[in-house]
């Protein structure tokens, strides 16, 4: 290619960085640095200084991750509780190759149920990757089992377990009832995938480890599983992939991801040595990754796939009210605070909330500090009652009581037959009701209850809206779960070649370097394929050598 064919302006280098299908050379000659698609000529004048290889969407993070769940993309999309992760939007991104987990937390059986015979119907035939989220319960194993039968029900070939401070029977039980002899090939074909969220190395070594042993002989002695699935389950780990879940939104220990991930990828490696099967298990990030900075920074510390959490959230396809997606779209990365966790409230656990334009993390840390300092509803000071009636409440503790009575009848009578004899018990029921009824009122935008909306957010969101800021995806009704991904994941192989070049010594303007959303005008429809022109850039200085 001739010198002619150089571009030196910034708009023709971003033009150059930014076609991924094409290479890169970053060239000098004359004084000046230029970008081009092919190699210099030789004797034509020009040095090369460096250059990137193509670099599309689909190829960057874990190809045998794509390839097991049967993705376009090594990008999941994390459940969110109560449905916010529901059908329209596991159903929006599977169509559109990336994994996305229907969130079941939080949800009664029959809902669950209806959810995954709609999924099946809408993605089973076509084979797009989908999977359920399988929570946790240590006070209600019931409810696991529950989701746990559903799964199998509906033939679910992917459970994202979250929460899981130990391995359950349930678990185990999906896990291995999936098992069967590989193909031609030999090993073990695994019919029930687990992605395992942790952020934790000792949580994430159970799911490195095959299943208990005397957990699956169990199974096996109750016809649960099969003696065949009994003996395969020594051969392969519990979780076909690890999440390292960093700072997110909901439940979180905030770790930071750069101390966190490392250290799961080398206990990884280690355990290797001593349990061949964990070699296998892929691991990935979540928590912060709402920027193709943020995407890029977790593949370069060994990350297999990427998860979002807070940014599906604020989509347009997400279970959650439209004025909860506007209140998203207005938040900063300082916007998010912790507050009384609903499911564990007596002992203390919190969770990661949206703190602007809601009341929400006050009101439910004064009822915490309430349960603490007192014994009982009937030892509250006065004062201290009538705010609770008139502020949080907005009704009489009586009316509460009775109606979450009536509820733990139906479902929970072990609770009910605790909270009457235990006065500290009942006032933590009482006080759960408002938790469990802020994030409801939030869902379906009861604007009565605007103040008291419990909105799980991470700081991931904030960034997101930063990035986003001014072009077509600031607006919530234009973020589309296709358009949002795909720019994502596009910006991060564009980035991910500017990194590249970085390394190498090349130093660029900013102008060129940064990855151009459509504008506000030209509206998102982009697939995750496409190009983007974006806007013109704003004359810079030509780039300098080095």
């Amino acid at each position: 290619m001739t010198a002619a064919a150089v571009r030196y302006d910034p708009q023709g280098v971003y033009e150059v960085l930014a076609d991924l299908a094409s290479p890169c050379y970053i060239v000098s000659g004359g004084g000046r640095v230029g970008a081009m698609p092919e190699p210099p000529a030789p004797g034509g004048g020009l040095r090369p200084l460096a250059a990137v290889g193509p670099l599309s969407p689909e190829e960057i993070g874990s190809g045998d991750f794509r390839r097991h769940h049967g993705a376009r993309y090594a990008h999941m999309a994390g459940a969110m509780a109560g449905g916010i992760a529901g059908e329209e939007l596991v159903t929006a991104y599977g169509r559109a190759g990336h994994l996305a987990s229907f969130g079941a937390a939080g949800l009664p059986p029959a809902r669950i149920d209806r959810a995954l015979e709609r999924l099946r119907g809408a993605l089973g035939p076509s084979e797009a990757p989908y999977a359920c989220n399988l929570l946790h319960h240590p006070t209600d194993p019931a409810a696991e089992r529950a989701c746990v039968d559903a799964c199998l029900r509906h033939q679910v070939r992917c459970v994202e377990a979250s929460a899981f401070v130990r391995l359950t029977p349930d678990l185990v039980r999906y896990r291995v009832a999936g098992l069967a002899p590989g193909f031609a090939s030999g090993g073990v074909r695994a019919g029930h995938r687990v992605v395992a969220k942790v952020s934790r190395p000792e949580t994430a070594e159970l799911f490195l480890r095959p299943a208990p042993e005397a957990m699956v002989a169990d199974l096996l002695a109750r016809g649960q599983v099969t003696g065949e699935q009994a003996a395969l389950a020594r051969t392969v780990a519990m979780a076909d992939d690890i999440t390292v879940e960093a700072d997110s939104g909901g439940h979180t220990d905030r770790r930071p991801l750069v101390v966190m991930l490392p250290m799961v990828l080398r206990l990884r490696d280690r355990l290797a040595r001593e349990v061949p099967a964990a070699a296998r298990v892929r691991v990935g990030a979540a928590g912060g990754i709402g920027t193709p900075e943020a995407v890029v920074a977790a593949l370069a510390l060994g990350a297999s796939y990427v998860v979002t959490g807070s940014v599906n959230q604020a989509l347009t396809e997400s279970g959650t009210s439209a004025a909860v997606k506007r209140l998203l779209a207005e938040a900063g990365p300082a916007d998010c605070t912790m507050a009384p966790a609903a499911d564990m409230f007596e002992q203390g656990v919190t969770v990661q909330v949206l703190g602007r334009g809601t009341m929400f993390a006050g009101r439910a840390g004064r009822l915490y500090r309430l349960y603490r300092d007192h014994a009982g509803l009937e030892s509250l000071p006065d004062a201290e009652r009538a705010y609770l009636e008139g502020r949080i409440l907005r009704r009489p503790v009586a009316e509460v009581w009775r109606d979450t009575a009536a509820y733990l009848r139906e479902h929970r009578p072990e609770w009910l037959d605790r909270a009457t004899g235990d006065p500290k018990y009942r006032m933590a029921m009482v006080f759960r009701w408002y938790l469990g009824m802020a994030s409801r009122w939030a869902t379906e935008g009861d604007t009565a209850r605007r103040g008291d909306w419990q909105v799980w957010c991470g700081p991931a969101l904030g960034a997101f809206n930063a990035w986003t800021a001014g072009s077509a995806l600031a607006a919530p009704e234009h973020r589309h779960a296709a358009d949002v991904a795909g720019h994502l994941l596009r910006a991060a192989a564009f980035h991910s070649r500017v990194t590249q070049l970085r390394l190498a010594g090349v130093r660029l303007p900013a102008v060129c370097t940064t990855y151009r959303l459509p504008s506000a005008a030209s509206g998102p429809g982009t697939s995750p394929g496409a190009r983007t022109a974006g806007p013109s850039p704003v004359p810079a200085p030509a780039p300098a050598p080095g």
